[in-house]
């Protein structure tokens, strides 16, 4: 989780929500991710996407059902969505999301029995952590626009 929450301060130091990801077989790191939707203006650029493509593309199979994928936020329905038909082995996240978590937030796509893959979940790792870099993130954003006048 630590490796995440690298991503998410770069992510924060480039403008974007820092959410980052880190997709972990055997003990090493094959992939990373951060938010990318500002810079790229796409939005699928989530953390976690962009670490399940590189994974793939490292391991050359989008079955990763031997790969943990550590991130900083609990993952939303696009992103969890895709760690289930990625066949993600395990899910691990910092800080839950009650907005818009899918996990188990508001939505539990990673152990839906209703769908063809359950992945190994657990929330809460370095929760402070990483709900922290998100405040603090948030806080700049919002003193800025006090700032320019906004509100």
């Amino acid at each position: 989780m630590r490796e995440a929450l690298r991503e998410a301060e770069f992510a924060a130091s480039l403008g974007e929500v820092p959410v980052g990801a880190v997709a972990v077989r055997a003990g090493e790191v094959i992939a990373r991710g951060r938010n990318l939707r500002e810079r790229t203006q796409d939005p699928t650029a989530h953390a976690e996407l962009i670490a399940l493509r590189r994974a793939s593309a490292r391991l050359s199979t989008f079955r990763l059902d031997e790969v943990t994928m550590y991130v900083t936020l609990e993952p939303c329905p696009m992103c969890a969505g895709a760690m289930v038909n990625g066949r993600v082995g395990r899910v691990v996240w910092g800080a839950d999301d009650p907005k818009a978590g899918a996990l188990r937030s508001l939505f539990t796509l990673g152990d839906d029995s209703r769908l063809n893959h359950r992945c190994e979940l657990e929330g809460g790792v370095l929760a402070d952590e990483c709900g922290a870099v998100l405040s603090r993130f948030f806080s700049s954003v919002r003193s800025r626009s006090r700032l320019r006048g906004g509100r």
